[in-house]
């Protein structure tokens, strides 16, 4: 019962494709090519995201994109 009442004022978590696509448009954004330009994408990422998605997850899905 606590966890729906908490749920309710909890922003609305976004789906693994809507998060793939925020990260594949800031690296066409900021033209990254390899993880030396990890921390351009994660500045666009961040704001877009942050507590909508869990941040540790974006990190690595940026990471398998750059590789």
């Amino acid at each position: 019962l606590e966890i729906a009442v908490i749920a309710e004022f909890l922003p609305d978590q976004l789906s693994d494709d809507e998060v793939s696509g925020l990260v594949k448009a800031a690296i066409a954004e900021t033209g990254a090519a390899s993880m030396q330009d990890m921390g351009k994408v994660m500045a666009i990422v961040k704001p877009l995201i942050q507590g909508k998605a869990d941040m540790g997850a974006v990190s690595g899905l940026v990471k398998a994109q750059l590789s």
